[in-house]
């Protein structure tokens, strides 16, 4: 590998860039809410804040190692001889001709060819709880997309719960997603049938470390693989699980003290420090050895590649259209 890198870009369609994009990405923003700036945007000033060469760009180039979210590279997008497509998956499929794939969910690593996992940022801007806090045990709270959240947990009921337990609940708006300040605990459950979600990250768990606040999650992959111990959440798979976890966090002092604690020592592995240089690897140790040898490869190697890639595609297209068929007649 040559030790002069090739041109580095982040592609965000020209049509997705706003007055409002911020300079650094320390600071709190709705946007990177949103998985095309939090992948795209926020990783591309993080390199760029440590000194790594790349280049925010609003136009697809001809060459070069260009990474993009899911969203930005159109479905029908193919490699030029001298372009290396790595793509942020994010929660959706993967793209059917980019030569790279970024994963949120170690699971997925596992599941799909040429993909390396990376883990999500942090909530940018972060407020922890307030230390003044204590030991009070008043605020439940939910951060995150409100489709995101299980049914049970948005009805009057589960408030009539929470209120027994002297509890208050919260489903927090955007413009507050990095304030914990006033937060005692974090539920967060996408939903009750114990579905692993191998393509959801595990954010909503680091920025529980990061604030400093208790979380009761679900089952998520991405959450038991991070998981070394009971201090890192207390995982439910049910309502009466769910109100069980909180009476048990309520009448325990201690227990809420060593979570907190534990909590505190987990987030130090996930400061973006750590992510950038995981980052760097990537670029330097894979993208890069992937763009040479997509460059040096022969015509023939890449339209072989391309075809098969298209016909992964008519494969894909025509197993979605029996499956319906099969529904249907089921129905």
């Amino acid at each position: 590998m040559s030790d002069k890198l090739p041109p580095i870009y982040f592609y965000l369609p020209q049509s997705d860039w706003v007055e409002d994009m911020p300079k650094s990405a320390d600071t709190y923003w709705q946007g990177f809410g949103q998985g095309i700036y939090c992948w795209t945007l926020q990783t591309y000033l993080r390199l760029k804040a440590d000194g790594f060469p790349c280049e925010l760009i609003g136009t697809m180039p001809t060459e070069g190692i260009v990474l993009a979210h899911r969203r930005s590279f159109p479905f029908a997008l193919q490699p030029q001889p001298k372009l290396l497509m790595v793509c942020f998956k994010a929660d959706y499929e993967r793209h059917p001709y980019a030569q790279l794939h970024v994963v949120q969910n170690p699971q997925e690593e596992l599941t799909f060819k040429e993909s390396s996992y990376i883990p999500h940022w942090s909530q940018p801007g972060l407020i922890p709880r307030e230390p003044s806090r204590g030991d009070r045990f008043e605020n439940a709270a939910y951060f995150g997309i409100t489709h995101n959240l299980a049914d049970e947990l948005k009805k009057p009921l589960w408030q009539e719960h929470l209120k027994a337990l002297g509890l208050s609940w919260h489903i927090v708006k955007p413009e507050r997603w990095n304030d914990y300040s006033d937060v005692d605990v974090v539920v967060a459950v996408r939903s009750f049938d114990r579905q692993d979600y191998t393509w959801k990250p595990a954010t909503k768990l680091i920025n529980a470390w990061c604030a400093g606040v208790p979380a009761i999650l679900g089952t998520d992959s991405a959450f038991r693989a991070e998981r070394q111990s009971e201090l890192d959440y207390l995982e439910v798979a049910s309502l009466e699980d769910a109100i069980a976890a909180l009476q048990r966090l309520r009448d325990d002092k201690e227990l809420r003290r060593a979570i907190i604690e534990n909590g505190r020592v987990r987030a130090e592995k996930t400061q973006p420090a750590r992510l950038v240089t995981q980052w760097r690897n990537f670029l330097t140790d894979i993208a890069v050895p992937a763009y040479e040898r997509w460059c040096t490869a022969s015509t023939w190697s890449r339209q072989t590649f391309l075809q098969r890639r298209s016909l992964a595609i008519k494969i894909d297209a025509m197993q979605r259209r029996l499956r319906k068929l099969v529904s249907q007649l089921r129905s």
